[in-house]
Order: C-alpha cells, then structure tokens, then sequence
C-alpha cells in the first residue's frame, strides 16, 4: 500500500510538471487543439491521482481491493495520458498508436466500477 500512494505521489508531480510544462513551454509549440488534448492528458492524470489517494487512504478497502483499483488507475493514467503525451510531444502519429488512450480509459472505467462493486458489497454487509 505504501508503494501505491508513492507512485500516486510521483504521478501527482508529474502531472504538475506537465500541466506546467504544457502551460509555458508548449503555448508556443503546439496548437490550441494539440494544447487542449495534452491538457485533457494532464487533467485526467490528476483526478485519477486524488482518487488514488482517496482509496489508497480509505480504511473501507481491504489492501486487495486497493492494489486492483490503483493497479488499474496506473495502467489508465500510463495508457490513456501516457499515449496523448507521446502524441503531442513527438512525431508518432496518432494512428499509430490509436487503441491505446481508449484502452486507458477503459481501465479507467473498470477501475471506477470495481470501485462501486466494493461500495455495494460493504453496504450490503454493513446494513
């Protein structure tokens, strides 16, 4: 569980830096659309790092069930963000590697619904 809330941790600053980065750095470089796909990159980056720290601190969760749900989130942010910076900040082209910034927000989806599933099954025995 520690080593889950220090990668959350380093993803955090890693999406400051970018969002930076994109910010100053790119404003001139990129144009507004490439400029607001990699600040979509950024954005979703950072929901799914507080999330992470939500779930990763929330004594609800068995450690089980936070290594599945951080374990998606981190192949979400790596595959969803993680392909629209390759996009943006080199020359591979978007068809290239097209499959893989839905397959991060599929792991972003599953990642979500795991997370209601445990919800539903605590109330369930909780009640």
């Amino acid at each position: 569980m520690v080593k889950n809330l220090v990668i959350t941790c380093l993803l955090g600053a890693l999406a400051i830096i970018s969002g930076a980065f994109g910010a100053h750095a790119l404003k001139e470089t990129l144009t507004s659309a490439q400029l607001l796909s990699f600040e979509t990159a950024v954005r979703y980056q950072m929901y799914h790092v507080i999330v992470l720290l939500f779930v990763n601190t929330f004594a609800g969760f068995s450690v089980k069930q936070k290594n599945y749900i951080s374990y998606l989130f981190f192949l979400g942010i790596f595959c969803f963000s993680g392909s629209i910076y390759l996009i943006q900040l080199t020359n591979i082209a978007a068809k290239s590697i097209w499959f893989i910034t839905p397959l991060g927000g599929l792991f972003f989806i599953i990642g979500w619904i795991l997370m209601v599933i445990y919800f539903l099954k605590k109330r369930t025995f909780n009640s």
